[in-house]
């Protein structure tokens, strides 16, 4: 028996910094979006750019920990479902909708430096001195 999947992945930046509510039963929630490029050639060798944002909606402990450590700029993977939320505008009384992707997995690929280099309220730990080099001499064994 043939079984569905909705599954999304994404390797991207952030836009902004994700915004952190909280439902009215408490539940955490953060969005943020994420932009994925691509590149490619035309039949004349023109160079083409094109950027996909895609508006990532975290939920409980992933949310939390979204807010608490994704900044604009970032590279993430996202792994998800997608899922169409639709709603009433409450100005005009129109039908709206948006596609959102619903995190299950965020991973922060920026290396640790280029986060707390960029990161204005932390400063950069010390250096610390490499290990002293241990000859075959140095092994008891």
């Amino acid at each position: 028996m043939a079984r569905d999947l909705n599954k999304v992945l994404i390797i991207g930046r952030l836009g902004a910094d994700p915004e952190l509510r909280y439902t009215a039963t408490g539940t955490p929630v953060a969005t943020f979006r994420v932009a994925a490029g691509r590149q490619w050639r035309d039949p004349d060798g023109h160079l083409h750019d094109e950027t996909e944002w895609f508006q990532v909606v975290a939920w409980n402990r992933l949310a939390e920990i979204c807010s608490q450590y994704l900044r604009r700029g970032a590279r993430v993977y996202v792994e998800g479902r997608l899922q169409t939320r639709a709603w009433e505008d409450a100005q005009t009384g129109q039908p709206r909708s948006r596609v959102e992707v619903v995190a299950q997995d965020v991973i922060l690929l920026d290396q640790r430096e280029s986060r707390e280099a960029r990161s204005e309220d932390v400063p950069p730990p010390p250096r610390r001195e490499p290990p002293p080099d241990i000859g075959d001499d140095d092994i008891p064994f």
